[in-house]
């Protein structure tokens, strides 16, 4: 399952992502979204857990609780929309 975590201290790192939701299980991938141009964290980042239970567990475990002083909003990640392709960029 992939699980959107917002709400996100901009000091939080893929690893800290990682440790606080391997505690529910299994964690086959955790990043922290970045800004192309500067590098710095956009606030949010995205888990992937193969186990479906697990990451059920790890969602209720971990929503609106305090990741380096910020609560995170933890939920199953929505399907990512479609953008309209933009003109002018070749």
């Amino acid at each position: 399952m992939n699980i959107y975590v917002g709400n996100l201290a901009y000091g939080v790192t893929d690893a800290d992502l990682r440790d606080a939701f391997s505690a529910s299980g299994e964690v086959s991938s955790a990043s922290v979204i970045k800004d192309k141009i500067s590098g710095e964290s956009k606030g949010f980042g995205f888990v992937e857990m193969p186990n479906n239970s697990q990451a059920d567990a790890a969602i209720k475990a971990l929503n609106e609780q305090p990741l380096k002083g910020r609560n995170m909003r933890v939920n199953e990640a929505k399907p990512r929309e479609a953008r309209p392709q933009r003109r002018g960029s070749y």
